[in-house]
């Protein structure tokens, strides 16, 4: 693409040791402020690409993908089990009876998600077998009354296999004695840890015990579905529910978190434009520097041209020295960048252990620990942008370099 000539011209005047300090701590810095734009951006994407995906696997591994429930309690929630299943893009189903209230343990209170499901069928819409740490979904058994509580929530209110906590729910019952809160005795059967901020509000009892509970006469109050695709869930809810006899509603992830989903997009994009704009603006720098050379190399530019060299060939050889700062910038960048996202999640893990403070609570954020997850199609994507600005921003002072006339460039040498 380059003569020989004018590359090799390009870098002896990147190489060569100037007269002007100055311009050469300009060149250094536009260097680093490129490499130090790249390897940012691609560390700061990929870390909104690893809360992504763990939206993606946590979350939407415990909550449900959709959901099928009918105007009351489902009458014959086996049937309607059975028939979504047959859905092509249904992978599985399993029935489910939830509600509100409060886990009191000990001193403190805690709110809670009542979640009753049915163990062996649960495991087949849920995540949480993967993550039990103590106990499993298999100890769960219908008129034992037992719970499964996040690592959060057993924290919090001190709680480990065995102990005893009481569920109270938002609803009140008529006795003799007066009006009552409902509430009944669970025994922790099992304790689960996703890392997210379900551990302190998510629970799990037995189908059968949350009916009794909640009054629901041993029937479903509807039936949570699996799909292949999270983005076609609420199209495949809908045409799911339509090959149901009776009347259903349907609903799913996206209104329950889809707005934190579609949060975490909008802003790795506008945080990607934002920090594009740190690597153009480096890349540019590059202009000011390749002025200050043409200004200083003007007579050796006015040599070259009665030597015979054409203005393309001039405006080569300034196109070579931006280059070079721009592809070295770019690729240590990118060097810098890639290692990063592939360490940062450990790094900052060492960092909180070394000081002793979690950066990350679950208690504020849905997910406790800093992810990463590095994308070859975002490094390339940027390294390409750095690149392309980079030579973008030789071009005028190479042309300006190009249009030097050599005597009135030598009168006063």
């Amino acid at each position: 693409m380059f003569r020989p000539l004018s590359f090799y011209i390009g870098l002896r005047y990147t190489a060569a040791k100037r007269r002007n300090h100055f311009i050469s701590f300009i060149s250094l810095t536009s260097m680093i402020g490129l490499m130090l734009g790249v390897g940012v951006l691609i560390i700061v994407l990929s870390v909104m690409n690893g809360f992504d995906r763990e939206l993606k696997q946590r979350i939407l591994g415990m909550v449900p993908h959709a959901v099928i429930e009918g105007t009351g309690p489902l009458e014959d929630w086996e049937t309607v089990d059975r028939q979504v299943e047959e859905h092509p893009r249904v992978l599985a189903a399993a029935p489910f009876i939830q509600g509100q209230g409060m886990v009191t343990g000990g001193a403190n209170v805690r709110g809670v998600m009542l979640n009753g499901v049915l163990p062996e069928q649960e495991k087949t819409v849920s995540i949480i077998e993967k993550h039990m740490i103590k106990g499993s979904l298999d100890d769960l058994h219908p008129g034992e009354f037992g719970i499964i509580i996040g690592q959060l929530m057993a924290s919090s209110l001190r709680l480990d296999l065995g102990d005893k906590v009481t569920v109270v729910l938002p609803e009140a019952s008529v006795t003799p004695a007066g009006v009552l809160p409902r509430l009944k005795r669970f025994t922790v059967k099992g304790v689960f840890s996703v890392g997210a901020e379900l551990d302190g509000n998510y629970t799990l009892v037995h189908m059968a015990d949350a009916a009794k509970l909640m009054r629901t006469g041993g029937k479903a109050q509807g039936v949570r579905l699996l799909v292949d695709d999270l983005f076609a869930a609420p199209k495949v809810a809908e045409e799911a529910a339509r090959m149901l006899n009776g009347r259903y509603f349907i609903s799913d992830w996206t209104r329950t978190h889809g707005n934190l989903f579609q949060a975490i997009r909008m802003e790795k994009t506008m945080i990607g434009l934002l920090l594009m704009f740190i690597v153009a603006v480096a890349a540019f720098n590059i202009v000011s520097t390749l002025v200050m050379v043409v200004t200083d190399k003007t007579a050796d530019i006015a040599i070259l041209r009665t030597m015979g060299a054409t203005p393309g060939r001039i405006m080569r050889i300034f196109i070579v020295q931006g280059a070079v700062i721009g592809v070295f910038g770019t690729l240590i960048g990118t060097a810098l960048g890639v290692l990063g996202a592939l360490n940062i999640s450990a790094f900052i893990s060492w960092l909180e252990g070394a000081l002793g403070h979690k950066f990350l609570s679950a208690d504020v954020y849905f997910i406790s620990y800093l992810p990463s997850q590095l994308q070859w199609q975002d490094v390339y994507i940027i390294s390409g942008a750095g690149l392309a600005m980079s030579l973008l921003a030789t071009i005028y002072p190479a042309w300006r370099a190009s249009r030097i006339d050599p005597a009135e460039a030598l009168r006063y040498e």
